[in-house]
């Protein structure tokens, strides 16, 4: 089996669940699970786990990420995007607006905001998907989350098109931001295009695509995409249980600091890195102060 993250260039057209689908078919192994859903017309970056590592998708799913999008101004849909149905336009075009003024109404939403989720969309009210009943043609209260925008780039204005690179808390939708920009402005807008370009370490330039991957398994050379899953955690500081304690480490309990090679004790909280004696990767723990021992915090023994 295989353990450890892949990072795919989600394509145009398939769900987050079709890449998942398709991995299992080439991976030739049924546990994977991906890090958080994009739209099927979004595009970019999807981490998907493998094995041991799909206990990572929690942890992955919360991390900052980073889009590059198109707000097409003067026309709102039911889905936030250029997919749904025209609710309304306004004729938008250069001079309608000076280019200052698009700028502050885009740059206000920098910081936290409260951001109503989108009925199409994955959340549920009830143990019902939004999306699901806004196709049965019902909209239902939902209440604003806060969010934070931790940065955004003008990267070109061409009205009706703002073209904006944002670095995002988890659980923003950059369809809502685009709705809200266009209602600030007071003409509408919608989300004409996405791409994931980044998701905590794991960046567009190194995502391989499903066609490429497939290559990569016909040659040989699968495991070149994989990327192992104490990398996630580079961070923090690591240490080694010895030999003789290892059938601690692998039934997941406790040790103490005595019962490491370093024999180092880090501050109450922290997370550190474990591994066996041989350098293979076992965990997360962090030390209690009040046990004088470290416990688990998240095990990935393969």
């Amino acid at each position: 089996m295989i353990n450890g993250i892949i990072n795919i260039y989600k394509e145009a057209g398939f769900t987050s669940h079709d890449v998942v689908a398709k991995m299992r078919g080439i991976c030739g192994q049924k546990k994977i699970g991906h890090t958080g859903t994009l739209d099927p017309q979004a595009t970019g970056v999807l981490p998907v786990c493998l094995g041991s590592a799909t206990r990572l998708c929690d942890l992955l799913t919360d991390k900052d990420k980073e889009y590059v999008a198109e707000l097409l101004l003067g026309v709102t849909t039911d889905t936030q995007d250029t997919t749904g149905q025209v609710l309304s336009r306004t004729q938008v075009g250069e001079g309608t607006f000076p280019e200052e003024t698009v700028r502050e109404a885009v740059l206000s939403f920098v910081g936290e905001y409260a951001q109503v989720p989108p009925m199409y969309s994955a959340l549920k009210v009830n143990g019902k998907k939004l999306y699901e009943l806004a196709r049965d043609g019902r909209e239902v209260e939902r209440r604003a989350r806060q969010v934070t925008i931790y940065e955004i780039e003008i990267l070109k204005i061409s009205l009706p098109i703002v073209k904006l690179k944002v670095l995002c808390s988890k659980g923003t939708y950059i369809r809502t931001l685009c709705a809200d920009i266009g209602e600030r402005l007071g003409c509408g807008g919608t989300m004409q295009s996405l791409l994931r370009t980044r998701v905590s370490r794991f960046a567009l330039e190194d995502a391989v695509t499903l066609a490429q991957l497939q290559e990569l398994k016909d040659s040989g050379r699968l495991m070149e995409a994989v990327i192992p899953v104490d990398s996630v955690f580079s961070e923090y500081p690591a240490l080694h249980v010895q030999e003789k304690w290892r059938r601690l480490l692998e039934n997941g309990n406790a040790f103490y600091p005595s019962q490491t090679v370093e024999d180092r004790t880090y501050k109450a909280g922290e997370w550190v890195r474990i591994y066996r004696e041989d350098d293979s990767f076992a965990g997360i723990y962090e030390y209690d102060e009040a046990g004088k021992r470290y416990k688990p915090v998240k095990m990935f023994l393969g």
